[in-house]
């Protein structure tokens, strides 16, 4: 595996953790606390405001003050990562410079994905626009990539760019192509310098780490933590292919669902909190026919989330 020249404090496996609605739909930190520090103790680093925080359903505001309550309650900002990126340069700029301030170990940044079939160089405009004005060497940027929602897609030659001017600040990526011969492209061109590539899905960790890549961030290491982190742990092992196997086969009990909805279910069903089952319109919770039986696949499959 590649040595990574950006030594990093985050963990190979890091959640984008699901974040817990009041009845009014403002995020409730302290109960996402409390589920953030459960994933640590499962060795699971923090990636808040991702795509399964609903973090583009909530404010500017709302998120600053959320990281702001989590790191005074305790969480380890060496282990985190929030989602910053937006479709406006000034509100990315914003919460970044909030992360850097609170000594997050980096961020993860969208593109600005409301304009379609933008340019390398608009891309490259943007990137550079929101670190000049951060103005921080204490940033790190790892580029977040997920063509099936943004329909934006990062060119090798964009991201080989980015790492040569900013060397020290874009430094990273998670890819959420679900593409394993474009992820597999961008560790062999840039993992050599030092660039860390986390893949966006479980499912693609062994193949990931095997090629020089670092971990994954995925959604559903909101709900499996530990035997995620463990197989990257132990991915030299010699039965660390029949444990992707079985990461890959809970996985594809929760595919069969909206994501956030049947993740949330799972957490409301071993926590004891059904509060947990909110999510943000237009995203609906699933139907109490699509619980039960989400949750009756789960008991076949013997899961539950100790500690929790």
């Amino acid at each position: 595996m590649t040595i990574s020249l950006h030594p990093s404090t985050l963990p190979a496996v890091l959640s984008p953790v699901l974040t817990p609605f009041k009845a009014d739909g403002s995020p409730d930190a302290q109960k996402l606390l409390k589920q953030c520090k459960w994933l640590g103790a499962n060795g699971v680093g923090q990636a808040i405001f991702g795509t399964n925080s609903e973090a583009n359903s909530m404010s500017d505001p709302q998120k600053m003050s959320v990281l702001t309550a989590l790191i005074e309650g305790g969480l380890n900002p060496e282990h985190m990562m929030p989602g910053t990126g937006a479709t406006s340069i000034d509100a990315t700029v914003t919460m970044t410079k909030h992360a850097v301030a609170h000594k997050c170990a980096g961020v993860l940044m969208l593109p600005p994905f409301y304009y379609k079939d933008v340019t390398d160089d608009g891309l490259f405009a943007y990137f550079s626009e929101v670190i000049q004005k951060v103005g921080s060497s204490a940033l790190k940027i790892y580029i977040y990539n997920i063509p099936p929602v943004t329909k934006i897609n990062k060119s090798l030659a964009l991201l080989e760019r980015l790492a040569k001017e900013y060397p020290k600040t874009v430094v990273g990526m998670k890819d959420s192509s679900g593409d394993w011969a474009y992820t597999e492209s961008v560790i062999k061109l840039l993992a050599p310098s030092g660039f860390r590539v986390y893949a966006g899905s479980e499912v693609f960790l062994m193949r990931t780490l095997r090629a020089g890549g670092v971990g994954c961030i995925s959604a559903t290491a909101n709900v499996n933590p530990k035997a995620i982190a463990d197989l990257a742990a132990h991915w030299r092992e010699s039965n660390a292919d029949q444990r992707q196997a079985d990461l890959d086969s809970l996985r594809s009990i929760f595919a069969q669902y909206q994501m956030i909805a049947g993740m949330k279910t799972a957490v409301a069903h071993f926590s004891k909190d059904s509060d947990w089952l909110r999510v943000l319109p237009p995203l609906m919770q699933l139907t109490a026919d699509q619980q039960a039986k989400l949750l009756s696949e789960l008991q076949k499959a013997h899961f539950s989330m100790p500690g929790l």
